[in-house]
């Protein structure tokens, strides 16, 4: 009895002791520049531990299993844990899937868990986080967006300078996570021909900087406006603790996100009670013309009015003033023309509206005086500009009022020849009638059109079920057709690195099926290589053909100016087109 006693009681223990497998996160809303740790528990040994894809996310580290197994007043707990440390990939709402074990022939799941992704934050240093500290414990990597200034005038420039500071670290490579928004902003990025490594100091800390990216804004909204940050994934080698057998430091790989941060730009409006009639919205130091080319014409003649304003300011962000003319001069619709220059310190220049202007009439007539409003930033006041009246002298032509006579008069005038005008004196009359469908020629031919087109469809069809069964020159046609395609990709995105280096490696790919008859799977260095010089290659070209694949890839990651990447696109065709004439 005391037997079945026992084994009721372990039986009982069994169906109380129940599966326990859950997902934990140390947060569950982060910046993209933050990482996360999950950690997958149970309650039991189980088997087969399913990790999910982890969609949206890069694992930093892990997965790192924990076992505590303890006995507590004659009762055993035990728990397993699998750990990751993630960092995500992109911004908004994303979702960790469920991970999986099995346990006693059953399946347990845990339950989905959804994590916040915001804009980059201000990142302070997490002593538990798992990556390397450093050696001398002083690195710096960080990213800053100075601006020139914080509350400017509407329409005022104001400059935004990438700077990525860095100190007792090596920058393997950078990829844009976030590129900078500037909504209620006309902006314009300034060339930055090649990155240069300069020396300066970050809160006081001697340390080298790179100037990443340029640009200039003109507010275009008043109030507080927002510029979103430009986040990085950076590639990098830290210093450790450690040293090699030569004494050296060891250096350990790692990937940092950092970010500029989002910054707050006040926008002052332009004062509203001495603003004059008729501004446009210049605001800036400008000059303001108006030329005529002539003022004395003779009859049939034209003159040009150039209306002009140059100098600093937002020179493509107003309008010019229209002159206002007498009827009796002819004026047509302008020709607008910029000679406008954009750098650090704004836009600067001129720009012209160019009416050309006819007379009609002998006589001397007047152009009214133009204004012209600007504000001026130095001041803080409105400036206003008022042009010279132009006078126009018609020497010779027909004069207004002689002319307004004629036409008077031409309208009381009929002529013989006019009384008879809408009387109409021929008389073209229609057969009533008409031939019939039935018996024509186009009743015959339609008739005969499908005899005609059946054995047309026949052969057409034929000819299709030719070309579809052959798949190997179908597969041909489709990677030169893919080739071309990649290798004009890559034209178009050599001003960006990334995109062009995928296209142009993919052409060369698709170079080689179409060539060689053969698939990714077969693309090993050393059989392109055998394959190109059996169809009599040169073995320079091939050569040439196999070190620019294997560059495509370290160059997406690696710093690269425009005038490399020119020179990879250029040897690309070169060694296309040498290869095309080599291979047999």
């Amino acid at each position: 009895m005391k037997r079945y006693l026992i084994l009721l009681l372990f039986t009982f223990q069994g169906l109380m002791a129940q599966v326990q497998f859950e997902a934990r996160v140390s947060k569950n809303s982060l910046g993209i520049n933050e990482r996360l740790r999950i950690d997958f528990i149970m309650n039991v040994d189980g088997d087969n531990f399913e990790q999910p894809s982890f969609d949206g996310f890069r694992i930093v580290a892990g997965p790192s299993q924990q076992i505590s197994q303890s006995w507590v007043n004659g009762r055993s707990s035990f728990q397993k844990i699998y750990s990751y440390i993630l960092q995500p990939a992109q911004k908004g709402t994303l979702t960790i899937k469920q991970a999986a074990i099995e346990f006693n022939g059953q399946k347990y799941k845990t339950t989905p868990q959804k994590i916040v992704v915001t804009n980059a934050v201000a990142e302070e240093r997490d002593p538990s986080d798992p990556r390397p500290q450093g050696g001398a414990g002083s690195e710096t990597l960080n990213l800053v967006a100075e601006i020139s200034k914080t509350n400017p005038y509407l329409n005022e420039p104001i400059t935004v300078v990438y700077k990525l500071y860095f100190n007792n670290i090596n920058v393997t490579g950078f990829k844009e996570l976030g590129k900078p928004k500037y909504n209620d902003f006309w902006n314009q990025n300034i060339e930055i021909k090649q990155l240069a490594i300069e020396e300066g100091s970050y809160k006081g800390q001697r340390c080298y900087f790179v100037v990443l990216k340029k640009t200039i804004l003109y507010p275009q909204k008043s109030g507080k406006l927002t510029i979103e940050p430009l986040s990085l994934d950076i590639g990098v080698q830290l210093p450790t603790n450690r040293r090699d057998m030569f004494g050296q430091m060891i250096l350990s790989e790692d990937n940092k996100v950092v970010s500029a941060g989002a910054k707050t730009i006040n926008v002052r409006p332009l004062p509203e009670g001495s603003k004059p009639e008729g501004f446009t919205g210049a605001v800036g130091k400008f000059n303001f013309t108006v030329t005529p080319s002539k003022t004395t014409l003779k009859n049939g003649e034209s003159l040009d009015l150039v209306v002009s304003a140059a100098g600093s300011g937002n020179m493509k962000l107003f309008t010019l003033p229209k002159p206002v003319v007498p009827n009796a001069l002819e004026m047509y619709d302008p020709v607008h023309d910029e000679k406008v220059t954009t750098s650090l310190s704004g836009m600067s220049g001129k720009i012209s509206d160019k009416y050309t202007i006819i007379p009609q009439y002998k006589g001397k007539y007047t152009i009214k005086p133009m204004q012209f409003s600007y504000f001026d930033l130095s001041s803080g006041s409105y400036k206003t500009i008022t042009s010279q009246e132009i006078t126009v002298d018609v020497l010779d032509g027909p004069m207004q009022a002689e002319a307004n006579a004629t036409a008077n008069a031409a309208k009381n005038v009929i002529t013989k020849t006019e009384q008879f005008k809408y009387i109409k004196l021929k008389t073209t009359l229609v057969s009533m009638a008409k031939n019939d469908f039935y018996g024509s020629n186009l009743y015959y031919g339609l008739l005969l059109a499908p005899f005609l087109i059946l054995p047309i469809i026949v052969l057409v069809k034929k000819k299709k079920e030719a070309i579809d069964s052959d798949v190997t020159g179908n597969r041909i046609k489709m990677n030169n057709k893919l080739a071309k395609k990649y290798l004009s990709e890559a034209k178009k995105q050599l001003n960006n690195k990334e995109p062009f280096y995928i296209a142009l490696e993919k052409a060369m790919h698709n170079f080689l099926k179409a060539k060689l008859h053969i698939e990714t799977s077969e693309m090993s260095k050393d059989n392109i290589r055998e394959l190109l010089l059996s169809r009599k290659a040169n073995p320079e070209t091939v050569q040439s053909f196999i070190n620019l694949t294997e560059n495509c890839e370290f160059a997406r990651y690696a710093p690269a100016s425009s005038a490399s990447i020119q020179q990879d696109y250029d040897k690309a065709v070169l060694i296309i087109s040498e290869l095309e004439k080599q291979i047999v």
